[in-house]
């Protein structure tokens, strides 16, 4: 699993947490008293939570303990999990009424498995919703997957030090949600983040996309070499406008699924 750095992630925090906002205005369960934030990362996505719910007993799960006690510092308010998604909830027993996930799902391996199994969490009249990205082709990880193949990097990258973030097409999440749910809210948006040059593109993925490739690079100077080389390949997709600023496409879909 990439490592994760709080601060790093935080630096685009209103950027981060516009979709988390829109997943969870999105969800029709009016007095949940029971939520669970999955892959809560350093808490602002359980704020959001608690914003919209204060009267839920709010419980925040993530698998970096780093996270998990950055979001305990800020929000001690929370009953908070340093756990990994497919081993909580092979043996989580518990119902609850919402299972929020933004931007989480797609470092769990095997969605035909962990969605409904966590649909089987879900309370009746509960709801599963969840928001990963849905851009694994834009230029930043086609990028990143074409430098880990070159001959410049290639002997740095064996195949299973390598773990990439994945998503499923979205038909399939609905052919994998429909036997288990009564109605499913599917959308995707693209949101136009105005950045001030690519290089706050790079800083955005070193906090996500990026981790995987720099964890298996152990010395700092060839993190800073594949980072410049990355820079140089993904700037001409990402021109300047007239102000001096950049905009950076971000698509991601989203799904909400509710139980009878």
């Amino acid at each position: 699993m990439p490592t994760w750095n709080p601060d790093q992630y935080l630096r685009f925090a209103k950027e981060r947490t516009q979709p988390c906002r829109d997943l969870t205005a999105r969800i029709e369960v009016a007095e949940p008293r029971t939520v669970i934030d999955l892959g809560c990362g350093p808490g602002n996505s359980t704020r959001v939570l608690a914003q919209r719910w204060p009267q839920a007993e709010l419980t925040g799960l993530d698998s970096s303990p780093q996270m998990v006690e950055t979001a305990r510092k800020d929000f001690p308010a929370g009953h908070w999990i340093a756990a990994d998604i497919t081993g909580w909830s092979a043996a989580e027993s518990s119902r609850f009424d919402v299972i929020f996930s933004n931007a989480a799902l797609q470092w769990v391996p095997d969605h035909a498995t962990i969605l409904p199994r966590l649909m089987g969490l879900v309370a009746p009249g509960g709801a599963l919703a969840v928001q990963v990205p849905y851009n694994e082709n834009d230029p930043p990880h086609r990028a990143a997957r074409s430098m880990a193949a070159s001959a410049a990097w290639r002997d740095r990258f064996p195949k299973e030090c390598v773990r990439e973030w994945h998503v499923e097409d979205r038909s399939r999440y609905y052919d994998l949600l429909s036997p288990h749910a009564t109605r499913i809210d599917l959308w995707e948006t693209e949101y136009l983040h105005v950045m001030p040059d690519a290089e706050a593109i790079v800083e955005w993925y070193k906090g996500t996309g990026l981790r995987p490739y720099l964890d298996a690079l152990f010395n700092a100077s060839d993190q800073q070499r594949f980072m410049a080389e990355y820079l140089h390949l993904i700037r001409p997709s990402y021109p300047s406008r007239a102000d001096g600023r950049v905009l950076f496409p971000f698509r991601r879909l989203f799904f909400v699924a509710y139980r009878e």
